[in-house]
């Protein structure tokens, strides 16, 4: 066989699971066909044995039902004291997760997986409870029996004749990393119930009438050998696919199954996972939205979303009138190989005249599979659910009869004045006000009333010979009825949808124009505080708790209870209180802040009125949506930020390697300098050339004067970068300013001339003169650097503005017109005519110095080759500046 690498995604996907493998603690389950199988005491036997090896076994919920084998082996393990609930003035008591966290075992024993948790407890459910106990890195061993996985509810719900209330996940099934079946026969089963070791007598004689039939019990038990089966084959695969091995039958099935609001759903999407997981194949659930569809009918079909995202699926919704071909053209694009959909059971009449979504599937499936799940039987229907009725849709038949009515009275009144066919003009106009109501069941009362009216009081000719005129008329008012309903509904389906494309779209545009995570969150709670008619805080963590960062309405302090929710939400990145099978008590949504990178945070959500009712599924979504979008904007923000710092700091170190290399280079070679001429002097003992110890002197000095100008301006910069530059400013004589600096530089001048080109009436201007004579000293310096061949250098001065304009210009090479931005930057010295001596930071504290007395420094091209460097100094007198 011939091996085949894994794919990058494979690879990937396998790193991920390890790592998740890791963090998470390990689940074993129970599973059996039946209560009485024997998991619980197996699950004791297995953990104390696990206890003589070692382990930190505790027992968090034993349930005994009165077995004294079961409450023997209890009594040898630890047990974590049961939490104390008052419901409904009765004590009962429950698994207790927070002193079992407090406790922090190895491993915890749980029976009865599916059971339901006490109104109060943290969850609704106790598999809630072991997720988070494995999301925490502890270990569990439960229990389960095989008619409380979701995915198998509705066939279960025919072996047996009863729905099942109380399932898991199948998401949670598939997290078990053991799944151990406990099988017996359904004679040595039906034997231990008959002695009392499964319920008590009473208990177990009702069960033995219901549950406990010999043929429910052998279709049970075929179930659970085929989930465990499932399970190892699962694992076998991803076995394989880890390791890079050939798979068998390699699957790229796509199922896409479609649902709606009606309860034959649920059953489709069970349906639909056991399909994808024995095809191994991806699965997608989608509901399309139609525009006459009504809020409750929404939030059902959202429920069901919810249970198949529950199962592993991809939900998605979709916006269109004609139902069949949206999701025909959604499974051409996404590749879909088979459609699963559920066929509602209608009676004979119904099923002649009304062609369901069904055939049209069929009809325009091409090349796709369509697969029908069949609607429940009628005797095996879950309870009926009473759609709320509004006051609204009765008025609405009510306004149908008042408005037909009125256009009678006033057709008899105008009878005598109008021809006959305009009387159906009258009536028309009656229908299509019924249908503005945009409800199709007054509209249809009201064309048919009309018809029967006109036919009745104002039609001359016997009805029996003139049939043509009131079937017409029903014709055209049915039409106009069902146009004008469509046009309502489309209207008000896209005024939905506009609003809730408005609604992330807003917040999304004013956290784009945002920065600062303070500001982003700021905006974000105010924005979803108006939106949502609530209090809305955001917690971000500091430090090892959570901490408020924005607030908008309500009282910016919470109770450690509602601080703790918040950290549990943050820990697990979960929702929790409000709305939610989490801590329902609470009369605030606690949602988290998921970005890319994980949890950032924490948003709490609360009615301003305190009696509001939980809020519906669609208000849910919408508040993650926006709660998402609110943490990829904090995200984005923090990454900014993180850029600038590494951008500062790789910044600070170029400028810090360019400093060293500068430093060892131009304070190296004078010293070295200095110790060779200084070492010379010294070993001439017998040779007294003046001249040769003259030109040795000079090299010394010339050298020291150059490494003291090094370490000038190596303070100079550190000073004026540290400190505000405090001037002495007093009114001085330009010219003697210049003189001074040029007389300095004489003997590195040597023949090279300077021209000072001030008129004899400058008159003269404030600055600070020890500061200014830096200035020149290093525009000078910087001239005689870059002028070859002796040619002069002129220095001039204008009054400009009220400003001295002063230049000081040198015949060089020039600069380059790309490096006049860069010349007064810190350690820059050129790209094309860098000198071997000078660290560039001369430039730099001209800069600095002008800036401090108010003026501006910069560069320019010198007409006929060379450089200018001009400033500008205020002539306005000045005691004392400061910059």
């Amino acid at each position: 066989m011939t091996k085949q690498r894994p794919t990058p995604d494979q690879l990937l996907a396998s790193i991920k699971e390890e790592e998740s493998l890791e963090q998470r603690g390990k689940l074993k389950i129970y599973l059996g066909a039946a209560p009485g199988v024997g998991k619980t005491y197996t699950m004791l036997k297995d953990a104390k044995a696990m206890l003589t090896q070692g382990s930190d076994v505790v027992i968090g919920i034993i349930e005994a039902h009165g077995r004294k084998d079961i409450e023997v082996l209890s009594q040898e393990l630890e047990s974590i004291p049961r939490l104390m609930i008052d419901y409904k003035g009765r004590q009962l008591n429950e698994f207790n997760i927070d002193a079992t966290l407090l406790r922090d075992p190895a491993v915890v024993l749980l029976d009865e997986m599916a059971h339901t948790n006490v109104q109060g407890s943290r969850h609704n459910k106790r598999w809630q409870d072991i997720k988070e106990l494995l999301d925490r890195g502890i270990d569990v061993y439960t229990t389960l029996n095989v008619q409380h996985i979701e995915s198998l509810n509705d066939v279960v719900s025919r072996i047996i004749s009863a729905r099942i209330q109380e399932t898991i996940p199948d998401s949670i099934l598939d997290m078990a990393d053991t799944i151990e079946l406990i099988d017996l026969p359904p004679e040595d089963l039906l034997k231990r119930l008959q002695e009392g070791k499964v319920y008590f007598a009473e208990q177990a004689e009702i069960a033995r009438e219901h549950f406990f039939q010999k043929g429910n019990l052998i279709a049970l038990r075929e179930l659970a050998l085929r989930v465990t089966a499932e399970r190892v084959g699962a694992q076998v695969l991803w076995h394989r696919q880890g390791k890079g091995i050939e798979r068998i039958r390699p699957s790229k099935d796509k199922i896409l199954v479609c649902i709606g609001s009606k309860p034959e759903s649920t059953k489709v999407i069970r349906a639909a996972r056991r399909m994808a997981a024995s095809l191994q194949a991806q699965w997608i659930v989608v509901f399309v939205e139609a525009p006459e569809i009504e809020s409750y009918d929404r939030n059902m079909a959202i429920r069901n979303l919810r249970l198949a995202e529950q199962l592993g699926a991809e939900s998605r919704t979709l916006h269109a009138t004609n139902i069949v071909k949206e999701i025909m053209t959604f499974a051409h694009e996404h590749n879909i190989t088979r459609i699963m959909i559920g066929k509602s059971s209608r009676s004979g009449w119904k099923s002649i005249f009304l062609r369901g979504l069904t055939n049209e599937f069929i009809r325009q499936s091409g090349e796709i599979d369509v697969y029908v799940v069949r609607g429940d039987p009628d005797n095996n229907k879950p309870p009926p659910v009473v759609r709320p009725k509004t006051r609204r849709s009765l008025s609405t038949y009510g306004a149908a009869l008042a408005i037909i009515a009125l256009v009678t009275f006033v057709v008899v009144i105008l009878r005598p004045f109008i021809m006959e066919s305009s009387i159906i003009m009258f009536y028309l106009l009656g229908v299509i006000m019924v249908a503005w109501f945009g409800q199709m069941g007054p509209s249809i009362l009201a064309s048919v009333l009309s018809v029967v009216l006109y036919d009745t009081f104002f039609i001359t000719t016997p009805f029996n010979f003139d049939l043509v005129t009131p079937l017409v008329m029903l014709l055209v008012a049915q039409l106009i009825s069902h146009l004008t309903v469509v046009n309502k509904q489309q209207a008000k389906s896209a005024l939905y949808s506009e609003k809730r494309i408005n609604l992330l779209n807003n917040l999304s545009r004013k956290l784009s124009a945002t920065r600062g995570i303070d500001n982003l969150l700021a905006k974000a709670v105010q924005y979803i505080s108006e939106e949502f008619n609530s209090e809305v805080m955001t917690l971000l963590p500091e430090g090892n708790h959570l901490k408020i960062r924005a607030i908008f309405k309500g009282d910016d302090f919470l109770s450690e209870k509602e601080l703790s929710i918040a950290q549990w939400v943050y820990d697990l990145g979960q929702s929790a209180g409000l709305g939610t099978d989490t801590l329902t008590s609470s009369q605030a949504m606690y949602i988290p802040l998921l970005a890319s990178k994980g949890v950032v945070g924490v948003m709490r959500v609360r009615p301003i009125q305190p009696d509001s009712s939980p809020p519906d599924p669609e208000q849910m979504h919408l508040l993650e949506a926006c709660s998402h979008q609110t943490a990829l904007a904090v995200e984005v923000d923090r990454m900014q930020e993180q850029n600038k710092k590494l951008e500062l700091q790789n910044e600070a170190d170029r400028m810090r390697t360019i400093f060293l290399q500068s430093v060892s280079q131009d304070l190296h070679v004078p010293v070295i300098t200095i110790m060779t001429d200084a070492n010379q002097l010294t070993n001439m003992t017998g040779d007294n050339d003046i001249n040769k110890i003259k030109q040795i002197s000079d090299n010394i000095y010339s050298e020291s004067e150059h490494l003291n100008r090094l370490i000038t301006n190596l303070l100079q910069i550190a000073y004026l970068e540290a400190h505000p530059v405090t001037l002495k400013i007093k009114h001085y004589t330009l010219s003697k300013a210049i003189t001074t600096v040029v007389k300095i530089f004489e003997k590195r001048l040597g023949v090279m001339p300077v021209y000072i080109n001030i008129p004899a009436n400058f008159p003269k201007i404030p600055f600070d003169r020890v500061f200014m004579q830096e200035v020149f000293k290093n525009l000078i310096d910087n001239a005689i650097k870059f002028t070859s061949d002796n040619k002069p250098i002129e220095i001039s001065a204008l009054i400009e503005d009220d400003k001295a304009v002063i230049s000081v210009a040198d015949q060089g090479k020039g600069l380059s017109p790309y490096e006049m931005d860069k010349l007064f930057d810190k350690f820059y010295r050129g790209q094309e005519y860098v000198t071997d001596r000078g660290m560039g930071l001369g430039l730099t504290i001209c800069r600095s110095i002008i800036k401090a007395h108010g003026g501006e420094i910069w560069a320019e091209l010198r007409k006929g080759g060379g450089a200018v460097f001009r400033f500008t100094l205020p002539l306005h007198s000045q005691d004392k500046f400061k910059a």
